[in-house]
C-alpha cells in the first residue's frame, strides 16, 4: 500500500475512532468534508520560512517542554530550538536542581508537567520583562525574567489541584496572574476534612489571583466546576475560565451528562470589594472567596452557557470577544464581552452575551487570531486547523439555523498531522497580532519522521497565515508533550536579554579565592578564568560539609565555565560573571578531581583543581 493511500485510510480511521468517542446527541452538521472540498485548491503564500546562515529568526518562541519541566525557545520561522530553561525539572547541562540557588526554589519537587506559558504586558502587549509557566502535576507556577533567562520565583498554590489554564493580566500592565484549577478536591484537602474525602459534592475548583510582582496568592474564588483554561481581557476588568463537569462527576460517564457548562467570568472590582469587605474564609493560609452559586455575595461570577465540556477559550486582539471552544460539540461560541458589562449590570442575561455558534469541526480546542478579523481554530478530531471570519459567524447567526448551516464564516481548511492541540498565532494573544506565521502542536506525527522507536515524537508544523489561504511549510518533532506556546516579534525581546549577568546582583560574588573553615563546615570561595580555577588544591576531612561558591570571570560574553566534581554527582555551569553555589558532604577519602565541563579554551582539559578529602 502507498504511504498516500494509507494516509487517506489512516485518517478516515481517526475521523470515525473519535466521532464515536464523543458524546452523540449534538444533532449538528458536520462539516469538513464540504469545508476541505473548498479548499482543494490553495494559492502559493509569500513568505519563506527559510533562515540564512547569519541571519536571525523574526520571533522568540517561547514553548512550554510539557512532562520535561521546561520552556524551550524555538525561533521562529526556522523552528531551530535555540535554548532551554529548566524550570520544574533537574538539568545538568545548567545545573539547575543541583545548585543552591536552584534547590532553594524548587523545594525537593523535581518532576512537573508545564502548560501554558505566558508573557508579561504593558497596554495589551508584550513587555519583554517576564514568563510565566504553570505545572499542573505539583500545582505551581513560575515566573521567569526575560533579561537573563532564567527562573527567579517558584510559587506553591494551596487548595488546589491540576493547576491548568494560566493567563496574565493585559491592562494597564501584568499586576495581577490568575491560575485555574482543573480538578476539584475537597477544601481543606487534609485530615481536618475526611469526611469530604468520599463525598464528591464537597469538591471544589478554583481560580487563583496571584500578585505577578510578590509571586504571592492574592485570593481564591471557590467553585462547583472544574475550571479549564483561562484568558484576561484588555481592559484589565475581567479574568475567566472555561469550566466542565457542573454535574460535580468522578467519571467521564458523569463528567458528560449536562447539556451544558459555562464560560465563567469574573469580575476583578467586585473581588477587590469582597476582599475589602473581608467576605472570605483563610484556608492553608489563603483568602478564599466563595463564587458558588447562591453563595456568590458580591455578584463577582457570570455564567455564560456554553456546551458541554468547553476546553480553551481566547480573546479577539481588538478585545471584543472571548472564543469558547466546544471540545465535545463541533461549534465554537462567540461571547461579546460589552454585552458582558450588560449582564454584571442585570440588562441582559447571560446568555444573551453569545452572539454566535459558528460550526467548526469535530473537536474544537483552541482559537488564535490573525488581526484581520479572523479566527483560526484548531480541530482534534478532524485533524485540521480551520479559518473562519468572526463578523461573518455573527452575521449568519443573526439569519437563522439554515444561514448557519451553509458555513459563511469559513475561510480555508488546512489538514494536518495529526490531532492538533494548541495553536498559535505570532503576536496573537495581544492587540498586535500580525497574521504572519501559526505554529500547529500536534500530538501524533505519525509517518512525518524517521523510526526512532516505540516512543514516537510529536510534530509541531509552521503555517503561512499571511494570505487568504493557509499554507503549511514545515514539519518539525518535537519530544514528549510540549502543550502550548506563544510567538513574540524579536525586536520586544532581544533588547531586553543581557549578554552577561551582573556579577555583584549574587550576594556570594567571589573577588577572592579562599577556603574558611568553622569546625566540619568548610566554604570554598573560587573564581574560574578559563583555563584555570582560582584555586589548584583544597584539603578537607571525611565528613566536612563542603559548601563550593564559583564565579566566572571570564569578559567574554559566550565563555562559560564548566564545574564538575568527580564522584560527588555534581555538574553544573556558570556563564560569564555569574555565581553559584553547591553544598556537598566529603564523605569519601580520596583524591577528586573538580574539573570544567565546557569546552573553554585550548588548554580546557586542564582546567582543573584537586579536591584531596583526608580520612
Amino acid at each position: 500500500m502507498s504511504r498516500k493511500k494509507f494516509n487517506k485510510q489512516r485518517r478516515k480511521l481517526l475521523k470515525i475512532l473519535g466521532a464515536a468517542s464523543v458524546a452523540t446527541g449534538a444533532g449538528v452538521m458536520m462539516p469538513k468534508e464540504v469545508l476541505l472540498a473548498r479548499a482543494e485548491k490553495k494559492p502559493k503564500g509569500k513568505l519563506s520560512y527559510e533562515v540564512k546562515p547569519g541571519e536571525l529568526d523574526e520571533y522568540y518562541g517561547f514553548w512550554s517542554g510539557g512532562h520535561s519541566g521546561e520552556i524551550r525557545i524555538i525561533g521562529v520561522p526556522s523552528m531551530r530550538e535555540i535554548h532551554r530553561i529548566p524550570v520544574f525539572n533537574m538539568d545538568v547541562g545548567s545545573g539547575w536542581g543541583i545548585t543552591n540557588e536552584s534547590k532553594k526554589l524548587l523545594r525537593g519537587k523535581y518532576a512537573g508537567d508545564t502548560h501554558h506559558v505566558h508573557g508579561s504586558y504593558v497596554n495589551g502587549t508584550y513587555d519583554g520583562k517576564w514568563l510565566f509557566v504553570n505545572d499542573k502535576l505539583n500545582n505551581r507556577v513560575a515566573r521567569i525574567r526575560i533579561d537573563y533567562m532564567e527562573v527567579d520565583a517558584i510559587l506553591d498554590i494551596p487548595n488546589i489541584q491540576g493547576a491548568h489554564g494560566l493567563f496574565p493580566q493585559r491592562y494597564p500592565r501584568t499586576e495581577w496572574l490568575v491560575q485555574n484549577a482543573e480538578f476539584q478536591i475537597p477544601v481543606p484537602n487534609n485530615e481536618s476534612n475526611a469526611k469530604a474525602f468520599n463525598e464528591p459534592q464537597k469538591y471544589y475548583g478554583m481560580h487563583t489571583i496571584i500578585d505577578a510582582e510578590r509571586m504571592a496568592v492574592v485570593c481564591q474564588i471557590m467553585l462547583d466546576e472544574n475550571c479549564d483554561l483561562a484568558a484576561t481581557d484588555y481592559k484589565g476588568k475581567y479574568s475567566m475560565c472555561t469550566s466542565y463537569n457542573t454535574e460535580k462527576g468522578v467519571t467521564i460517564s458523569e463528567m458528560l451528562a449536562a447539556d451544558h457548562d459555562y464560560l465563567i467570568v469574573f469580575n476583578w472590582e467586585r473581588i477587590r470589594k469582597a476582599l475589602r469587605a473581608g467576605d472570605y474564609k483563610i484556608v492553608n493560609g489563603v483568602k478564599v472567596i466563595d463564587g458558588r452559586k447562591g453563595h456568590d455575595k458580591h455578584g463577582i461570577t457570570l455564567r455564560i452557557p456554553v456546551p458541554k465540556n468547553p476546553h480553551g477559550v481566547n480573546i479577539s486582539p481588538d478585545g471584543r470577544y472571548a472564543v469558547c471552544s466546544g471540545k465535545v460539540s463541533p461549534t465554537c461560541t462567540v461571547v461579546d464581552l460589552e454585552l458582558v458589562d450588560k449582564a454584571y449590570a442585570g440588562k441582559i442575561k447571560p446568555e444573551e452575551c453569545i452572539v454566535a455558534q459558528p460550526y467548526i469541526g469535530l473537536g474544537p480546542l483552541h482559537t488564535t487570531f490573525d488581526g484581520r478579523g479572523n479566527a483560526i481554530t484548531s480541530v482534534f478530531i478532524d485533524s485540521t486547523n480551520v479559518k473562519w471570519n468572526i463578523q461573518k459567524a455573527i452575521e449568519a447567526e443573526k439569519q437563522g439555523e439554515e444561514a448557519k448551516k451553509k458555513n459563511p464564516h469559513i475561510i480555508d481548511v488546512l489538514d494536518i498531522h495529526y490531532q492538533v492541540g494548541h495553536i498559535m498565532a505570532s503576536m496573537a494573544e495581544t492587540k498586535e497580532a500580525d497574521g504572519k506565521w501559526l505554529v500547529s502542536l500536534n500530538k501524533v506525527s505519525k509517518d512525518r519522521f524517521i523510526n526512532v522507536g516505540p516512543l514516537k515524537p510529536e510534530n509541531d508544523q509552521l503555517v503561512d497565515i499571511s494570505g487568504e489561504k493557509l499554507r503549511l511549510v514545515h514539519d518539525g518533532p518535537a519530544y514528549i508533550e510540549p502543550h502550548d506556546c506563544i510567538i513574540v516579534r524579536r525586536d520586544i525581546i532581544e533588547p531586553k536579554v543581557k549578554h552577561r549577568y551582573d556579577m555583584f546582583e549574587h550576594p556570594l560574588a567571589v573577588t577572592e579565592n579562599k577556603v574558611e573553615r568553622k569546625g566540619n563546615k568548610v566554604i570554598i570561595r573560587m573564581t574560574a578564568n578559563a583555563p584555570v580555577y582560582g584555586l589548584q588544591e583544597v584539603k578537607l576531612k571525611k565528613g566536612d560539609r563542603v559548601t563550593l561558591i564559583l564565579t566566572n570571570h571570564d569578559e567574554i560574553i559566550d565563555l562559560s565555565n564548566g564545574c564538575a566534581i568527580s564522584n560527588y554527582n555534581i555538574n553544573f555551569v556558570v556563564a560569564p560573571f555569574q555565581t553559584k553555589s553547591v553544598t556537598f558532604t566529603a564523605d569519601k577519602p580520596g583524591v577528586f578531581w573538580v574539573y570544567c565541563t565546557n569546552f573553554c579554551h585550548a588548554l580546557h582539559l586542564e582546567m582543573r583543581m584537586r579536591l584531596i578529602v583526608e580520612p
